[in-house]
């Protein structure tokens, strides 16, 4: 409970305007959201501390019907990568390279995002590995228990969106 609410926080305080933003719904770990004014539509998680508690990073999956785009893959880093390190996302047994900035990465293509979207749906964690600016090895990682449900949610919610 102490996690989704954290994330709601986080939510509201890194995206504006807060009231363009609803809730479709909570899902374990994971929060399905709608943002009309953009419009927009999003399944995403905080990454899982020590002990349990949130983390820094975050994972989201999302649509943007103006844009065609549908189940984009996008991770927060917990911190800044160094520049020449590579982002590397576990899924279960699968290992997918990801394009990177310095805090965000994302899959190489839609066909790499329709991937780790069904490799997703099949694990039960998934953890994004780099190297900081200070050259020490990291590792974010999420719980995939109500990833599917919440990713389908965010998709139903932009559906009819044109």
């Amino acid at each position: 409970m102490r996690a989704v609410l954290f994330l709601l926080i986080f939510l509201f305080l890194t995206t504006s305007p807060v009231a363009a933003r609803e809730s479709l719904g909570i899902f374990e770990g994971w929060g399905a959201f709608r943002d009309s004014a953009t419009p927009r539509c999003y399944a995403i998680a905080q990454s899982t501390g020590r002990n349990g508690r949130s983390g820094k990073g975050f994972a989201a999956v999302s649509t943007w019907p103006h844009q065609k785009v549908r189940g984009q893959v996008h991770v927060r880093l917990s911190r800044a990568r160094s520049d020449k390190a590579p982002v590397t996302l576990s899924v279960g047994e699968r290992r997918f390279s990801l394009v990177a900035g310095k805090v965000d990465a994302w899959a190489i293509d839609a066909r790499g995002d329709a991937a780790i979207i069904a490799a997703m749906r099949s694990a039960s964690s998934m953890s994004v590995q780099s190297i900081d600016a200070q050259g020490r090895a990291f590792a974010d990682s999420y719980a995939l228990r109500g990833a599917a449900t919440a990713i389908d949610a965010a998709a139903l919610g932009c559906a009819r969106v044109r």
